[in-house]
């Protein structure tokens, strides 16, 4: 949607942060339960963690 909106850097920090975050293997329930040696978090900690990614 932001990229459609013209807003690209911010839709590029959010895509970076986002596969930063999963790098680290820092999920929520339902990616957790699917990948080896990942970190359960609750959303809103992964909202943190996203935006500590930034």
């Amino acid at each position: 949607m932001l990229r459609h909106m013209g807003w690209t850097e911010a839709a590029d920090l959010i895509v970076q942060a986002t596969e930063k975050t999963l790098g680290q293997k820092v999920v929520t329930y339902a990616f957790a339960r699917l990948m080896e040696g990942a970190t359960e978090v609750k959303c809103s900690e992964f909202g943190q963690a996203l935006i500590g990614n930034m």
